[in-house]
């Protein structure tokens, strides 16, 4: 398995495959070869039946991360997954030992409960309703809320100014 500076970034691109581009959502895995490519990027092999249970566990984790489904539901994503001790001079690693096509699908849900482990509550959707990024928050007071200050951070506050002069106008 991976270190988890690489299980998280994994997950936080898996996760921000599905972005808004000018007001349209878009799949960064919709496109085959696309696909093909960022899996291969990303330790995969690139085919089919890879691509076809990694986008289960992406859509699978946005809900979960959003809340709108419980995390029992990644539950079929881990069947016939374990994981095997490898004893070296450094110590104890751990292997992942999974079905060639989801094994992928496989260490971007254990990429997730290592985040959910090790920073609760630091994983979250962008606040921007307009957005479906999401953001692991690092900032020391843990009240991070948009997946970049120069785009959605702005976009909201330049809207609540705007609201609030309107509304002062107005009374």
């Amino acid at each position: 398995m991976a270190d988890p500076e690489q299980q998280e970034a994994l997950l936080l691109e898996l996760l921000n495959s599905t972005p808004v581009v000018n007001g349209v959502a878009q799949d960064l895995l919709a496109d085959p070869e696309a696909a093909r490519s960022w899996q291969r990027a990303h330790g995969g092999s690139g085919t089919t039946a890879e691509l076809r249970d990694l986008v289960a566990a992406r859509d699978a984790l946005q809900e979960v991360v959003r809340g709108s489904r419980p995390a029992t539901s990644l539950a079929p994503l881990l069947a016939d997954v374990t994981s095997r001790p490898h004893l070296s001079p450094e110590g104890v690693s751990w292997r992942l030992d999974a079905p060639a096509e989801r094994r992928m699908a496989a260490e971007a849900v254990l990429a997730w409960s290592t985040v959910r482990q090790t920073l609760p509550g630091r994983l979250r959707p962008c606040a921007n309703p307009e957005c479906r990024l999401f953001l692991i928050d690092r900032s020391r007071t843990n009240k991070a809320r948009w997946c970049s200050m120069a785009v959605c951070g702005n976009r909201m506050k330049a809207r609540r100014h705007y609201q609030r002069t309107r509304d002062a106008v107005t009374d």
